[in-house]
């Protein structure tokens, strides 16, 4: 299992994976989302947006910490080997 820092946007007018953001939870991946932020919808936008980024199935992410904030923690179920390398490439893009 592996956690990972996120900072949703909602509204965005495209959605994108890319950026950081010092959050809440220390140093954030950003994920921006068209769905607004009710009941859940964005959330489940930015997981969905996520786990393609990071190249795993949508099943295998949990919401371990932020239900209702734009600063989140996403839980990993067996994560692939080289994701800290993944995460840190997206945390680059802007």
């Amino acid at each position: 299992m592996a956690t990972i820092a996120i900072r949703v946007k909602p509204g965005a007018s495209r959605p994108a994976v890319g950026g950081a953001h010092e959050g809440s939870f220390g140093p954030a991946l950003v994920v921006a989302v068209r769905e607004p932020p009710v009941d859940g919808r964005a959330t489940e936008a930015a997981l969905r947006a996520l786990a393609a980024a990071i190249g795993v199935r949508p099943a295998r992410l949990s919401l371990k910490a932020g239900a209702t904030s734009r600063d989140k923690l996403v839980r990993v179920d067996d994560p692939p080997a080289d994701l800290t390398e993944r995460i840190a490439a997206l945390m680059t893009r802007a």
